[in-house]
């Protein structure tokens, strides 16, 4: 029996839950860049980022729908679930990047374009196909594509790429290994049962930890580079501040919890709690670098 058309769920292939963190942090950059913008060009640009992200996601789940059925987390999307033949979902992503990066280019400019692509190309290529089912090293390397964002914004703006773009994405770069990591230990059964080499199957528990203290480590201080350079203030600085001292009482829960607490799956799993802790932590310093830029700090 062929599947019937659903449109929930190719708006699922697009992952839409990634799709609203990258949209935001495109945003952000782009709101933060010097210089101006009219705001029909800066919506087609954000549109055209969602658009990218979502045929990013939507190759992403085309390509690992075997080791999606084999998750208790991901056995339910689309593909697995058997909703959706694999076909119409890659040729649903591939429409979708190309028209997302055409449209970016003739409406916005080239080297936002050219960045879009290159986010695409590296999610797709260098992570999903390559590392994810290579190393426990996936979501470090493979962390660049999630970290353009910001700077694909910003070069909607200014055409290029400067220290203040760089300094984002080296958030959003350290941000991602203790984030991820968090979620692997918390579900390392799911990436255990589908083979993939996530670092707590690979290295385990108690590795895991030093690696995500040792990026924690680097990330905080890191938050400070916007101050640092003047593309935000104060306000931000006490916010990441605040919100360092969040991330460090999780994490130090973590790192004292025992290790069949860590990998068991229950809503008291310090891990869990610091997983979602750190998307909150990631919206809430974005939030703030744009409040501090549009509310305190002169105009560039």
């Amino acid at each position: 029996m062929e599947p019937r058309f659903n449109l929930a769920d190719y708006a699922v292939l697009m992952k839409p839950r990634v799709m609203s963190l990258v949209v935001f942090t495109a945003l952000v950059g782009l709101l933060l860049a010097p210089g101006s913008i009219d705001p029909w060009t800066a919506t087609a640009a954000i549109v055209f980022i969602a658009l990218g992200a979502g045929a990013a996601g939507a190759i992403n789940m085309w390509y690992d729908r075997d080791i999606d059925l084999q998750m208790s987390r991901t056995m339910n999307r689309p593909l697995p679930a058997g909703r959706m033949r694999p076909g119409p979902a890659l040729v649903f992503g591939i429409i979708m990047g190309l028209a997302a990066v055409s449209s970016m280019a003739y409406y916005v400019n080239l080297v936002s374009a050219a960045l879009l692509l290159v986010t695409i190309l590296y999610y797709v290529f260098v992570y999903t196909v390559w590392l994810k089912r290579l190393t426990p090293q996936n979501v470090v390397i493979g962390g660049v594509s999630g970290a353009l964002p910001p700077v694909v914004g910003w070069a909607s703006v200014t055409g290029g790429i400067d220290s203040g773009a760089l300094s984002l994405f080296l958030i959003i770069l350290l941000w991602t290994p203790p984030h991820s990591w968090a979620l692997a230990l918390y579900r390392r059964g799911d990436y255990e049962a589908a083979g993939v080499p996530m670092l707590p199957v690979v290295a385990g528990v108690q590795a895991t930890k030093r690696q995500m203290t040792f990026y924690t480590v680097l990330l905080l201080p890191a938050t400070l580079i916007p101050v640092a350079i003047g593309i935000s203030g104060m306000v931000y600085a006490v916010v990441a501040l605040i919100c360092a001292l969040g991330f460090a009482f999780h994490s130090r829960r973590l790192w004292l919890a025992a290790d069949d607490v860590i990998v068991n799956v229950s809503k008291s799993n310090p891990a869990r709690g610091l997983f979602f802790f750190s998307i909150q932590y990631l919206f809430a310093l974005f939030v703030a670098l744009l409040a501090d830029r549009l509310f305190f700090l002169p105009v560039f």
